[in-house]
């Protein structure tokens, strides 16, 4: 199946292979200094130092050319698992047969195949040193005897040649030795390689769950990708909201990546028991074998259960064609209940190993998708409460100032001929509100706008605002500041922006104001805010924090919640019918709250 050996990359293989060159160069060192202690297991003769230095200058040959090289190929792979292969059988000969301390080379050659590898080439691996075992003892054997027990060269003269190790029976106990070992070690790798490609699996599905695809695009992606993992026909999921008993059923087909859409399905409460109810177990396989069904079920802890009967599949084989199925229960939050049918599925391995795979994959996976609904649903609730506040704003403020203003309106028309001195004073008058409506539906937009603010555009838009204030409203706004280059967090920037604009709109209500400054100005350790007008002041006299104002339920509610998000101190000094000082710091190194 697609998953049976977890991907590996170059930069991974690279690694792979300088740390077997590093326990190659280890295991040389380790046998030279073995013979050193022990010279009798080569004998006395130079040479038989010098098999293993080559050894060892192999060893460290490929270190160095892993090290310069920047990826290891497939072929240098085979070569040198191929030398690794030879010179244990090799060495061999020399030391005191394959049974000696020398055997540890047997061991690694097989370990770095388990390593690289697994299975299959672990056995191949173990196959060849054993071929090449049987092959010296005939070659040695035969031309031992022919030569009277001496080797034909003077330069290996002194070695040790130990043929009795050679024979038949003692070299097929160590030919089953070798594959037994192939074999354990190849089953082992094998094993950790599909617990690593599982792992590898769940964090490529939980890479696919996106807030920005929405629940819909996220159910595709996941879906998708079981669909292709097992080769399946199609893949169905049913699910129902606990509390309406709601039923909702997508499906995703199988064939190239482009055609998998998720397609939501017409449903009806009907439909629920057929996909939801008496089905056996967390999950199942089910497969059709003659005239009969074969169905392997297990509970929430992966354990096989009884399977009292077939029907519900047979009910459900009438809905749906399929041969073979898998299905998959899920409940989340109390809120959801559900089931995952993967039609058709292929996949090598055994059956219930690959169903506690599917049942660990939903435990680890579905929380992240329940997660994207509530937020889907947050969102939405958030919208819709947002929408309505806007709504309310509307109807309280502007429609009702409009239903006034045509009602007066009406009864002017009526008194136009008899009073027009009342009547131009009236027009005056009605115009007036019309600006004031006109000036509070451009703030409501203002507010409805998503601000895209930075350090570099702050001052900008802080000028915007307050010449724009100054235009629509007559009162005199001016903004200075000493900063050349400004350095702040976009979350600050936007903060330090709306209060701006609430600070102006507070003017404009409540201090009937004749001038406003604002300032900004930077410190060594925090930034400065200040806006002053000249208006009647809030209800005190004095100078208060932002905690003496919410111990007395003073000062601009909106304002003081946008400084604690960033922060900051909010200081309000007020001088009833002189004007009003509000000063905002903000620390550079405080920590920015998310919560908006």
């Amino acid at each position: 199946m697609g998953r049976a050996h977890a991907p590996t990359d170059p930069s991974e293989v690279r690694r792979i292979e300088r740390w077997l060159a590093t326990a190659r160069v280890f295991l040389a060192v380790s046998a030279l200094a073995a013979i050193y202690m022990d010279p009798t297991q080569l004998g006395h003769a130079p040479v038989a130092y010098g098999l293993l230095g080559l050894y060892l200058i192999h060893g460290v040959l490929v270190m160095t050319l892993l090290r310069r090289k920047k990826q290891s190929t497939a072929a240098f792979r085979l070569l040198v698992h191929s030398a690794d292969i030879v010179w244990p059988a090799f060495i061999s000969v020399f030391a005191e047969g394959p049974r000696s301390p020398f055997f540890l080379f047997f061991f690694f050659v097989l370990a770095a195949s388990a390593y690289r590898w697994g299975l299959w080439e672990t056995l191949s691996t173990a196959a060849a040193e054993v071929a090449l075992l049987w092959v010296e003892s005939f070659v040695l054997l035969h031309a031992w005897a022919m030569r009277g027990g001496s080797l034909p060269w003077k330069v290996l003269s002194g070695l040790q040649v130990n043929v009795n190790e050679f024979e038949p029976k003692r070299l097929f106990m160590l030919s089953v030795y070798l594959l037994v070992m192939g074999l354990l070690l190849g089953y082992l790798a094998q094993q950790q390689k599909r617990l690593r490609a599982e792992k590898a699996v769940v964090t490529r599905m939980l890479a696919k769950v996106r807030v920005d695809a929405g629940l819909t695009g996220t159910l595709q992606q996941m879906c998708g990708e079981i669909v292709s993992m097992y080769s399946a026909s199609r893949l169905l999921v049913a699910s129902q909201e606990i509390h309406s008993h709601r039923t909702f059923l997508g499906e995703v087909r199988g064939g190239d990546e482009e055609s998998r859409d998720f397609v939501w399905l017409d449903s009806g409460p009907r439909e629920a028991k057929g996909y939801l109810e008496d089905f056996p177990g967390e999950v199942f396989y089910a497969k059709r074998e003659k005239e009969r069904w074969s169905v392997i079920a297990l509970d929430r802890e992966g354990n096989s259960i009884a399977v009292p009967s077939t029907e519900p599949v047979e009910r459900l084989k009438d809905r749906q064609n399929f041969q073979s199925l898998i299905a998959i229960s899920y409940v989340f939050g109390g809120e959801w209940r559900g089931r995952i049918f993967v039609f058709d599925p292929t996949w090598q391995g055994e059956t219930q190993e690959e169903l506690r795979f599917l049942l660990d994959l939903m435990r680890q996976v579905g929380p992240a998708v329940y997660n994207v609904y509530l937020l889907h649903r947050l969102r939405r609730r958030a919208g819709a409460a947002e929408r309505a506040r806007f709504a309310r704003e509307l109807h309280d403020g502007a429609v009702q100032s409009l239903i006034g203003v045509e009602m007066q309106v009406d009864v002017l028309r009526r008194q136009a001929e008899n009073t027009p001195a009342v009547v131009e004073g009236e027009l005056g008058r009605i115009q007036g509100l019309l600006r004031e409506e006109v000036l509070k539906l451009r703030e409501l937009m203002q507010q409805m706008k998503s601000i895209d603010v930075d350090s570099r555009r702050l001052l900008s838009l802080i000028i915007d605002a307050v010449e724009r204030f100054e235009r629509e409203t007559g009162i005199s706004a001016r903004f200075v500041t000493d900063i050349t280059k400004l350095e702040m967090p976009d979350k600050v920037c936007r903060e330090l922006l709306r209060i701006v604009q609430e600070g102006l709109v507070n003017v404009r209500k409540h201090s009937k104001a004749r001038h406003v400054l604002v300032r900004l100005s930077a410190q060594d350790s925090q930034w400065s805010l200040t806006m002053e007008d000249d208006g009647k002041g809030f209800p005190f006299s004095g100078r208060l924090t932002q905690d003496e104002l919410d111990h007395l339920g003073k000062g601009p509610t909106i304002i003081k919640e946008r400084v604690r998000l960033v922060a900051g101190a909010l200081t309000v000094e007020s001088t009833p019918g002189t004007g009003t000082r509000l000063e905002v710091k903000v620390p550079k190194s405080g920590e920015v709250s998310n919560a908006l």
